[in-house]
């Protein structure tokens, strides 16, 4: 094969490299920002100039050959090396550009990311942002994302973590039920209650509740309660709950930013005011991101933004 034809076949070797990480046609087609036909074909071309077969195809999904493998292998150091040093001569101009991929939780980027996404697109008109919607944990790496927004305990220690905001739990319900089912006075009481909880493995759901008692010089001594609840609807979505705390269902355990906008406009009354539930979600919302030695100037300036429009948590 002469050197013109090995060159022609650059980008073909690229989009391989992709289609390995991806593991479908179609996350590879989108990842790239082209058809799903313009990827089959390029693959198809790659293999007649090989003479050999490089990818092996199932009805979900493909899986590269040995040969495949070997070219892949082969080649990533040098892509990513290039993708690197690209990244480094574009942000020489000073001015964010590019792909954005971010993954985020569902509830958490319906209602907090999505609304603040335009203004950082207007400020940063050569940024194209790519949002993933999901409750799954991301590999980042292989599945080519920029950043994850987490609300987790602790950031894994293989990955850079930037602090957005401090998040608390809060109890929930309508007017309506209250009026007709009681409002609490104790954690004691929650067990006669319609207790809406998130879905977890345990058998017996339980709430956890602490009130600050008092506070010595050094430290403050915290009462806490651990409360077995019983209701008739369990989600593993907080948006779920929300919404069946609206309806009047019953008393809901929730994130402040999913139950924020409820608060702020009367539709739901915090219960149990005294009490601060624990244990139930995490207690910061993170930015994360696989380690490299170079930050593309769009993932800082995405982060130096949400850290500013989350400042100030989600109090209602």
């Amino acid at each position: 094969m002469n050197d013109q034809k090995i060159s022609e076949l650059w980008h073909h070797l690229h989009w391989l490299s992709v289609l390995a990480q991806q593991g479908s046609y179609t996350a590879a087609a989108s990842r790239l920002g082209v058809s799903k036909a313009a990827m089959s074909q390029r693959i198809a071309e790659l293999e007649r100039a090989a003479r050999v077969p490089l990818v092996q195809r199932t009805t979900r999904s493909v899986r590269l050959t040995e040969a495949g493998q070997r070219l892949v292998d082969d080649t990533r150091a040098s892509f990513e090396q290039i993708e690197h040093s690209f990244a480094q001569v574009r942000d020489l101009a000073g001015v964010p550009s590019g792909l954005l991929r971010v993954t985020a939780p569902v509830a958490f980027a319906r209602q907090q990311l999505a609304p603040r996404l335009a203004d950082f697109l207007r400020d940063y008109p050569d940024v194209r942002l790519q949002l993933d919607m999901s409750d799954r944990l991301s590999s980042l790496a292989t599945e080519g994302f920029d950043l994850a927004i987490r609300h987790t305990a602790r950031p894994p220690d293989t990955h850079v973590a930037w602090t957005l905001c401090h998040t608390n739990s809060v109890l929930v319900a309508s007017k309506t039920y209250l009026r007709r089912a009681g409002t609490p006075q104790t954690p004691a009481d929650l067990q006669t209650h319609n207790c809406l909880h998130y879905l977890r493995a345990q058998d017996t759901p339980t709430w956890t509740l602490a009130r600050a008692k008092f506070k010595t010089k050094d430290k403050a001594n915290d009462e806490r309660i651990t409360v077995p609840v019983t209701g008739q609807l369990a989600a593993n979505n907080s948006e779920a709950l929300r919404e069946a705390a609206l309806t009047g269902l019953g008393i809901a355990l929730l994130p402040d930013f999913s139950a924020q906008a409820a608060l702020q406009q009367g539709k739901l009354v915090q219960v149990l005011p005294d009490w601060q539930p624990v244990g139930a979600f995490a207690e910061q919302l993170y930015a994360i991101r696989p380690y490299s030695p170079h930050v593309p100037r769009a993932v800082t300036a995405f982060v130096d933004y949400l850290r500013k429009a989350l400042a100030e948590g989600f109090a209602a």
